[in-house]
């Protein structure tokens, strides 16, 4: 199957006006873009993709369906209709109630038409269709993604456009990045290749410049004396994140990001849970660390975290193999359970970590102290990173 037909040509640009009048690329997503000392007001008003300002009145959109008659008409011309968009699997016919409108990188600020934006309803509406299509079976998900992922990244474009920083936009943010958070998760269990392995940075990337965005929306709205209701949670994503040490390096400490924090915010249960997380893992407490992702994680944190586990699980396996003694072995029955992984599991991460295995009648171990141990570059993500709620602690 060819991917590109499932992602819509995601690298394509749909523009007006032949491509005269092309402003910069965006490099900005929604409100905000990565930062390397994000706070929570970052200084941010780019959106997904850069408008020539203007003075005039943000625009308000009049268009009443998921993508506009224009771009409809013209993308059943072009055949440039997404596997999910096409009416009886015709490559030229599409309808109302399939197409949705494409992300584009390059936007002319004279042929922005109120008729090809859509309004807050239409865009709450799209995004309650895109998480729909999140559950298809029908095809791979990394096709289902690579349609989303363009999708949502149209729909902050057009509340972008539309400078629009209320309540009802925040939800469609947060639902943006749940979307993004989901995909992390799947995307790293079946993330065997390097095209699955750039559709996972990309995803990363993409939740993480979310991410800012929000927090600047959340700190706009506080003015007005409003809050989402999830905001610690979403806050404690930014934090949990660092556990994979692959987001770019900030200017400042966490620390620091902490002091710009709300106090009922750095307070929160959430909050509370993604600091001490994160503190366990640089000291080194393990049996804690997976203790309390299993009592006390969010869906939406145990989503997230669980693609960095494999990694923890490696870690913690070099600090058990570099304590104690030749002769005294570590059963790998008494390890599994805290790491909460199946031993079996562990058995084969213990080898892909160099580490020999030992076998005395039923039980299997191994000696520390052994020099062949090194942390893999490349750990599998399909297996033994479920963290079973139901598992004794």
């Amino acid at each position: 199957m060819d991917r590109r037909d499932g992602a819509g040509n995601r690298g394509r640009s749909y523009a007006r006006g032949n491509g005269r009048g092309r402003v910069c690329q965006g490099r900005c997503e929604g409100r905000g873009c990565p930062s390397t000392q994000p706070s929570p007001s970052t200084a941010s008003a780019a959106s997904a993709a850069a408008v020539i300002p203007s003075a005039a009145p943000p625009i308000v959109g009049t268009c009443p369906n998921m993508c506009p008659a224009t771009e409809r008409a013209q993308r059943e011309r072009l055949r440039d209709l997404a596997m999910f968009e096409r009416a009886s699997s015709d490559p030229m016919r599409t309808s109302h109630s399939l197409a949705v409108k494409k992300f584009c990188r390059t936007i002319s600020s004279t042929s922005i038409q109120a008729s090809d934006i859509r309004p807050l309803p239409v865009l709450r509406e799209t995004m309650d269709y895109l998480l729909h299509l999140l559950n298809s079976s029908e095809y791979p998900f990394e096709i289902v993604h690579d349609f989303i992922f363009d999708r949502t990244r149209s729909v902050r474009q057009d509340l972008s456009i539309q400078n629009l920083v209320n309540d009802q936009a925040i939800h469609i943010y947060e639902d943006v990045i749940k979307f993004h958070i989901l995909s992390h998760q799947r995307l790293a269990r079946s993330c065997q290749d390097s095209d699955a392995s750039s559709l996972c940075y990309l995803n990363t990337e993409q939740m993480m410049k979310c991410l800012l965005s929000l927090f600047d929306m959340y700190h706009t709205i506080h003015k007005i004396n409003s809050q989402s209701n999830k905001e610690s949670e979403y806050y404690s994503f930014f934090v949990l994140l660092h556990l994979g040490c692959k987001i770019p390096k900030m200017a400042n400490s966490l620390s620091f990001w902490y002091s710009q924090l709300p106090a009922s915010i750095v307070r929160s249960k959430e909050m509370i849970f993604a600091r001490t997380i994160l503190r366990c893992y640089h000291l080194g407490n393990f049996k804690r660390f997976f203790c309390m992702i299993a009592a006390e994680a969010t869906e939406l944190q145990l989503c997230l975290l669980e693609p960095f586990l494999n990694e923890v699980r490696a870690r913690a396996l070099m600090y058990f193999n570099h304590s104690g003694y030749k002769l005294q072995h570590h059963p790998l029955t008494h390890l599994s359970d805290i790491l909460m992984i199946e031993e079996l599991e562990l058995e084969d991460l213990c080898r892909v970590c160099g580490l020999e295995i030992s076998r005395s009648g039923d039980t299997k171990a191994f000696a520390p102290k052994q020099t062949t141990f090194s942390l893999p570059t490349l750990l599998s993500k399909s297996s033994g990173i479920y963290i079973s709620r139901e598992i004794e602690r």
